[in-house]
């Protein structure tokens, strides 16, 4: 798959903060196909074709997830854990993107494989740019392992 196509799991459940994560992946020259999971069953239920999610024609495995910590029914860190104990997800780039600037949080995430750690901020600029600075980075100029969809 082309770099102007690249598939992005966003794992979100604040509507304003999915919004404003699609508006800053898609303004960029990097086309992303952003598919959303609200909590963390669904991003689980998305990464393993199961339930609303098997077709990988519509939604492709992600060359990149951006995964928030607080949601419903199974939260950020548990996804992490998950997707990095599977031999057959844990090449896909986890970015936790998340209001959290808790340390520890913060090392957990990357004790348990997170390959980014980015905390949004309540000013839409902010967040804006931070946001774009993933898409410039990992959509750009990121070379995405061959098992990483």
């Amino acid at each position: 798959m082309s770099k102007e196509s690249c598939p992005v799991l966003l794992v979100e459940d604040n509507e304003d903060h999915v919004v404003m994560t699609i508006e800053a992946l898609c303004s960029g020259g990097v086309k992303a196909q952003v598919n959303v999971a609200t909590d963390g069953e669904a991003a689980l239920d998305y990464l393993y074709a199961r339930d609303g999610f098997k077709d990988r024609n519509k939604y492709p495995l992600p060359k990149l997830v951006l995964l928030d910590i607080k949601m419903p029914k199974l939260d950020g860190m548990e996804v992490l854990k998950k997707i990095k104990s599977d031999p057959d997800l844990r090449a896909i780039p986890v970015v936790m993107l998340t209001t959290s600037e808790n340390q520890e949080d913060i090392d957990e995430a990357y004790a348990c494989g997170a390959n980014s750690y980015v905390v949004k901020s309540f000013n839409f600029d902010i967040f804006f740019q931070k946001v774009e600075g993933l898409q410039r980075y990992w959509l750009g100029l990121t070379t995405f392992p061959k098992n990483a969809s």
